[in-house]
C-alpha cells in the first residue's frame, strides 16, 4: 500500500484485541480483522470517519480464535485458513493455512502511465483522438504481485471478455446511452469485487470503498495489479477458499444473498419505451395470447406518468389503471411500472412539496435544495441515504399499488442527469453523517432499491419485485439487474454472456440484458439469437428503445415467430429447475448462470471460455452469437453428456462441432442428471402444482432436490414449503417427500427418459 501524503514506516507495536489486530506504524495505522476462518479485513482509517458499510448489513463476524505472533518488522496474523502477515510500511501478505502465497503486496514502484509533451498531445488530438492522462499513484491504493497465470473474474457488468486480465475500470456509475466497448472503463454499475484465480488457489477482493474507484488488471504493468481510489479509506476484505464457490459463498455471506423472486417474475417481461397509451398496452397482451407466446409482465416506461412525474398516472392516456391491471390479470400477466429517482420541480405536486417540507431533497453546499434536470425537466433528487426519506418513498409506491401494479422498476438512477453530472460537492447524508455526491454517487441507486424493496414489502406483504439499472455490493438483497442500455449488435449479444456471468460472480444472480437490444435497429436473425440466449438469462425481458425498429415478435415474419415461441416455450418448461436454482443461491450464494470457469475451474480450458456456460450445474448452454453461423465449437468437460434435444449420448473433454440452424441454441445435460420440467403453460399460475416432469439422463447414481412453495410470499420461510429428494440409481427414479410444508403437493410426477415415460405416477 502507499499513499502519497503519508509513507507508513515501520511497525512500532501491536495490539490484539480478540479476532483483531491493530498493527501502529511510524505514521498510521492497520487493523486486520478475522470475520470467518476464510474472511479477512484490512482497514486503514484515512478519512477519520469509520463508515458503516452500504453492502454489508449487520454483524458478519463471527467471533474466531486468531493467534498473533511478533517478530522484527512483522507481524503473523493467523486463522484456521489463513496466514498473514504484515511487514514495515504496511505490506500484506496473504498465505493459505499451508504457508502457500496467495496475495502479495508489490514490492517495487508503478510505473503508471507513459507522458506525451504538450506538442505531441496536440499532434494526436488533432484527428480527434481523446487522450486522458493517469497519476502514477493514487492517495490510497494496493498494489499487488502479479504471476503468470493469473485470471481475474467479477467486477458486475464490466465490458470486456469474461477473464478481466489486461484491463482496467473506474467504478463509478455512468450514464452513457453511446454503444459500449470493451474500452469503457464505467457503466451503471460499481461492484468493487473480484475474484483471483491462480494456477494453485483462488481468493477474493473487496474493496468496500463507495468513492470513485479504480482497478488495473496488469493493463499498466505485467509486474502488478492494483485497486485504489483518491477519497475514503483502505478498506478491504480479503476472501480465501478451496475454490471458486467457496469465495463466492464468502463473499456473499458478507453482503448478502438475493431473496427467492415470486415465481411469475421469471416468466417472459414484453417491455418498450413508447407504450404510450392504454390501447397499446391491451393490443400488446392481446397479441402475446394471439400468438400463443408464454407471457407474465408487460412494462410501462415513462409515458405512463402525468408529464413524468413519478407517483402519478396520465389519466388521459390511462383512464382507469385498475381495471386494466385487473383485466391482465384475468389474463395471467403482470403490469409493471417504471420510477425514475428525479422529482419534479413543481408547486402543487404532492410528491415535490412533502419532499420540500420535510427537507428531503439533497441540498448544494449553501443549503439550497439542488437542481437538474431529467425528464420531466427541471428535478430535485431524494436523499435515499437517511431512513426516513426511505421510508417516505416506499410508502409514495402506495398508489401504484393500489391501482394493481406487481413491480417496479427503478431506472436514471446513477443518478443521470440532462445538465451534466452532480457535482462532487452536493450534500448528502449517509443516515445521520453529513457528506457528499462523491461518496453516495455510487450507491445512490442501492438506497433507491433499498427503499423500494422495503416499501414493497410493506404494501404488500409478497416478495418484491424490483428491477434496478444502477448498484452496488449488496444490492442483490433487494433488485435484480439488467445490464442498461445496450444495442442492436452482435458484439452486444456476444459480450452479454461474460456480462451476466460475471454479474453472477459478483453476487448479483438475477440478472439480463434488453432482448434484440434497447437501442438501434435489430434484425430477425439477431432477434432470433437473442431469444435463444435471453430465454436462458435469469431475467428474460425484450426491451427497446422509441423510435427503434418494433421488437415484438410478432411484427416479424412467420418462421421468427415461431423460433421466438419455441425458446419461451422452452423457459417455462424449465422454469421449476430455474426456481430450484434461486432456492439453492439464496442458501449458497451461487449464481444460476455460471461461467465454465466457475464449474470446471481446475479445466484450464475454460478459464477464458466466453460463448457458453452452464445453468446449475447440470445444463451446459453454447449460443450462438455470431452472424451467419450455423454451426456451434462447444467444449464439453471430462465426463458424459446428452444433447438436450436429440438425447445423444456425447464423450466430454473435447470440443465439438454442433450444428446449430437459425432455430437452433445448442444444450447438452450431464449425464446423471434430473431436470424437472413443468407442461406447457401460457403463463405461471395455480396449475404449476398439478403435475412436475422429471427429465432422466441416465449415468452414475445421483440426487436432486426439488423445492416447491406458493411462489409469492414469504412464508416459505416459516417452513411453508416442499422439498423433494429424487433419487437415481441403477436407472430407477424414486422420489421421497422430505419436508411437507406446503399444502398442495404434485398431484402427478412422470418422469420421462428419452421421448418415453418410464413411470405415469409416482407416490410419496
Amino acid at each position: 500500500m502507499k499513499s502519497k501524503e503519508m509513507p507508513f514506516g515501520k511497525i512500532v507495536k501491536t495490539e490484539k484485541t480478540g479476532d483483531a489486530v491493530v498493527v501502529t506504524f511510524e505514521h498510521g495505522e492497520l487493523e486486520i480483522t478475522a470475520y470467518t476462518d476464510f474472511i479477512v479485513r484490512v482497514f486503514a482509517d484515512l478519512s477519520g470517519i469509520h463508515p458503516a458499510s452500504f453492502a454489508i448489513e449487520g454483524n458478519k463476524k463471527t467471533g474466531i480464535i486468531v493467534s498473533v505472533e511478533e517478530a522484527k518488522g512483522c507481524v503473523t496474523f493467523t486463522t484456521k485458513e489463513l496466514i498473514v502477515k504484515i511487514r514495515d510500511e504496511a505490506k500484506v501478505d496473504f498465505y493459505d493455512k499451508h504457508g502457500k502465497a496467495l496475495c502479495m503486496d508489490y514490492r517495487g514502484e508503478r510505473k503508471g502511465a507513459k507522458t506525451l509533451s504538450l506538442e505531441m498531445k496536440q499532434f494526436v488530438e488533432q484527428e480527434g483522438h481523446v487522450l486522458t492522462e493517469k497519476d502514477a499513484n493514487h492517495r490510497i491504493q494496493s498494489v499487488k504481485k502479479l504471476d503468470a497465470g493469473d485470471c481475474f473474474y467479477g467486477m458486475g457488468d464490466k465490458t470486456g471478455f469474461i477473464n478481466k486480465r489486461g484491463y482496467e475500470y473506474v467504478s463509478w456509475n455512468t450514464d452513457d446511452p453511446f454503444p459500449h466497448v470493451d474500452s469503457y472503463k464505467s457503466l451503471y454499475k460499481s461492484i468493487p469485487f473480484f475474484i483471483t484465480l491462480k494456477e494453485e488457489g483462488v481468493f477474493g477482493i473487496f474493496y468496500d470503498n463507495t468513492n470513485r474507484t479504480y482497478f488495473d488488471f496488469g493493463k499498466e504493468s505485467d509486474d502488478y495489479y492494483f485497486f485504489a481510489a483518491d477519497e475514503g479509506d483502505l478498506n478491504y476484505y480479503f476472501i480465501g477458499g478451496n475454490s471458486m464457490e467457496e469465495v463466492v459463498r464468502g463473499y456473499t455471506y458478507l453482503t448478502g444473498r438475493a431473496p427467492l423472486p415470486q415465481l411469475w417474475t421469471l416468466g417472459y417481461h414484453q417491455s418498450r419505451w413508447g407504450y404510450r397509451c392504454e390501447v397499446d398496452i391491451r393490443e400488446v397482451a392481446e397479441n402475446m395470447k394471439k400468438h400463443g407466446l408464454p407471457c407474465d409482465a408487460v412494462h410501462m416506461d415513462i409515458d405512463y406518468m402525468r408529464g413524468y412525474r413519478v407517483f402519478t398516472v396520465d389519466e388521459e392516456k390511462f383512464p382507469d389503471v385498475k381495471t386494466l391491471s385487473k383485466d391482465m390479470h384475468e389474463m395471467g400477466l403482470h403490469l409493471v411500472t417504471i420510477i425514475d429517482p428525479g422529482v419534479k420541480k413543481d408547486e402543487g405536486y404532492s410528491v415535490y412539496d412533502k419532499g420540500m417540507e420535510k427537507g428531503y431533497f439533497a441540498t448544494s453546499p449553501d443549503g439550497e435544495t439542488y437542481e437538474n434536470a431529467v425528464w420531466p425537466g427541471t428535478a430535485v433528487y431524494p436523499d435515499f441515504g437517511r431512513e426516513a426519506v426511505r421510508k417516505w418513498w416506499g410508502e409514495n409506491h402506495r398508489i401504484l399499488v393500489e391501482d394493481g401494479i406487481d413491480g417496479i422498476w427503478n431506472d436514471m438512477n446513477e443518478p443521470a442527469s440532462f445538465k451534466g453530472e452532480l457535482p462532487e460537492d452536493v450534500v448528502f447524508y449517509a443516515e445521520e453523517r453529513k457528506t457528499c455526491h462523491s461518496e453516495i454517487h455510487n450507491v445512490y441507486g442501492h438506497n433507491m432499491a433499498r427503499a423500494t424493496y422495503a416499501g414493497l414489502k410493506e404494501l404488500t406483504g409478497k416478495r418484491p419485485f424490483v428491477i434496478t439499472r444502477a448498484c452496488y455490493s449488496g444490492s442483490q438483497k433487494y433488485a435484480l439487474a439488467w445490464t442498461g442500455d445496450n444495442q442492436s449488435l452482435w458484439t452486444h449479444l456476444q459480450m452479454a454472456i461474460p456480462q451476466l456471468c460475471n454479474l453472477g460472480l459478483s453476487g448479483m444472480p438475477y440478472v439480463g440484458t434488453d432482448i434484440g437490444g434497447f437501442g438501434s435497429d435489430t434484425t430477425k436473425e439477431l432477434m432470433c439469437r437473442w431469444i435463444e440466449l435471453g430465454s436462458l438469462s435469469p431475467f428474460c425481458r425484450n426491451h427497446n428503445a422509441l423510435a427503434c425498429k418494433d421488437q415484438e415478435p410478432w411484427k416479424f415474419d412467420e418462421e421468427t415467430l415461431e423460433i421466438y415461441r419455441k425458446y419461451l416455450k422452452l423457459r417455462y418448461a424449465l422454469l421449476p429447475y430455474l426456481y430450484d436454482l434461486f432456492r439453492q443461491q439464496e442458501e449458497s450464494g451461487m449464481p444460476l448462470m455460471r461461467p465454465m470457469v466457475l464449474q470446471y475451474e481446475k479445466d484450464h480450458e475454460t478459464r477464458n471460455m466466453n460463448g457458453q456456460f452452464m445453468i446449475g450445474e447440470s445444463i451446459l448452454a453454447a449460443p450462438v452469437v455470431e452472424q451467419g453461423a450455423t454451426r456451434k465449437m462447444v467444449y464439453l468437460p471430462e465426463g458424459e453428456w446428452y444433447d438436450y434435444w436429440s438425447r445423444e449420448k456425447l464423450e466430454g473433454g473435447r470440443y465439438i462441432i454442433r450444428k446449430a440452424a437459425l432455430d437452433e441454441c445448442p444444450l447438452f445435460v450431464k449425464a446423471g442428471s434430473v431436470i424437472p420440467h413443468y407442461p406447457e403453460m401460457d403463463h405461471v399460475s395455480k396449475e404449476k402444482d398439478k403435475t412436475l416432469i422429471l427429465r432422466v439422463y441416465p449415468g452414475e447414481e445421483g440426487e436432486y432436490f426439488h423445492y416447491q412453495d406458493n411462489g409469492e410470499d414469504f412464508a416459505y420461510r416459516e417452513g411453508e414449503y416442499n422439498l423433494y429428494r429424487i433419487s437415481l440409481k441403477d436407472g430407477q427414479v424414486s422420489v421421497n417427500l422430505e419436508h411437507q410444508g406446503y399444502a398442495h403437493v404434485y398431484e402427478n410426477i412422470l418422469v420421462q427418459c428419452k421421448d418415453e415415460f418410464i413411470n405415469k405416477v409416482i407416490t410419496y
